[in-house]
């Protein structure tokens, strides 16, 4: 007999839950797409004990917004279906600022240059900036006086 119990520290997956927090991925991402997406943002996202996110509401939806960001880059459908008006399918919202519209010939440009370049992959969706921006505590210098100051450079 196995324990299926997730380690002490740990956020375990749920896929119908993670399905009613993101609706817009139901018949988009099945149940194994995005437990392998979960398993991916784990690699991102420390999952243990030992994360610097120790809240643990705050690590699992840290963790979803990852798997969604991942669902609309990578899910099978997802990008054949976004751009077919037939499938009555919506596509991708643009994700960053607007600098410029034109109307005639229809045009748009996005600006993200005030994100630093690691951003890049985040940037690409709603959900993965969403996701930068909450983590933007994590990316600081953190000082104790009189404490050793092991590197740990993140992501």
């Amino acid at each position: 007999m196995t324990d299926s119990t997730p380690p002490s520290g740990q956020v375990s997956f749920s896929y119908q839950d993670w399905l009613a927090a993101y609706p817009a991925f139901a018949g988009r991402v099945s149940a194994g797409q995005a437990e392998g997406f979960f398993q991916l943002a784990e690699l991102i996202l420390n999952n243990t004990g030992s994360s610097p996110v120790r809240n643990m509401k705050k690590r699992r939806t840290l963790l979803w917004l990852l798997v969604a960001h991942q669902a609309q880059l990578f899910a099978s459908d997802a990008t054949a279906s976004a751009s077919d008006p037939a499938t009555g399918s919506p596509a991708a919202p643009p994700v960053g600022r607007i600098s410029s519209a034109t109307q005639g010939a229809v045009s748009i440009t996005l600006d993200g240059s005030a994100l630093p370049r690691q951003a890049g992959w985040f940037s690409q969706t709603q959900y993965g900036l969403m996701f930068w921006q909450a983590t933007a505590s994590l990316r600081q210098m953190r000082f104790l006086p009189g404490q050793s100051h092991p590197a740990r450079l993140w992501p």
